[in-house]
């Protein structure tokens, strides 16, 4: 395995010809074991919206009306367990919030699901919510601030930290009057 060092020094090396800067990363697939189970944390609680069904074999689901930002299958996986840890595969899925308000939204549908977090951080570039779904995928849930805010060095580099995010402050910053789901 190479060393930490190692890898910063050669990785200017590595990309001799970076992708287009506007590659975008347009969906995740994962597998679950209980599709409806899936539904229910992926559409009920976090508000997806169910863009297409495969019976209970498969389901596509968005944000915004887009043909699907993920989908859920049981193809390989019905009735599986997780991976174990210290295994091999998906960390975590990151969804991007567009505003305080947004993420302070999503943290209130969590809390009134009683759904567990794993972690909160404030980056400095970014506050985020850390958790897992029923199937034990890792779910990033982050809003970025905007880049003037940004933490750099005196040389202008990013100085990106984590910190403890303040969820009471956050939860401040949920619309008043929605409903949490």
């Amino acid at each position: 395995m190479a060393q930490p060092d190692t890898l910063t020094r050669i990785a200017p090396d590595l990309t001799p010809a970076p992708i287009d800067p506007a590659v975008r990363i347009g969906h995740v697939h994962l597998k679950v074991a209980d599709l409806d189970r899936a539904l229910a944390f992926w559409c009920g609680v976090l508000g997806f919206e169910l863009i297409q069904r495969y019976g209970s074999q498969a389901a596509f689901v968005s944000a915004g009306g887009y043909h699907h930002h993920i989908g859920l299958n049981t193809w390989e996986s019905r009735g599986g367990s997780p991976p174990p840890r210290g295994s091999t595969g998906l960390y975590h899925v990151a969804l991007l919030y567009p505003s305080r308000a947004t993420l302070a939204d999503a943290l209130r549908r969590l809390t009134a699901a009683d759904v567990p977090l794993d972690g909160a951080s404030d980056h400095g570039v970014s506050e985020a919510l850390y958790l897992r779904d029923p199937d034990g995928n890792g779910v990033e849930l982050y809003r970025d601030r905007d880049p003037a805010d940004w933490p750099r060095t005196p040389d202008g580099r990013l100085a990106m930290v984590t910190r403890p995010l303040d969820l009471d402050g956050l939860l401040r910053n949920a619309p008043s009057g929605a409903p949490a789901r």
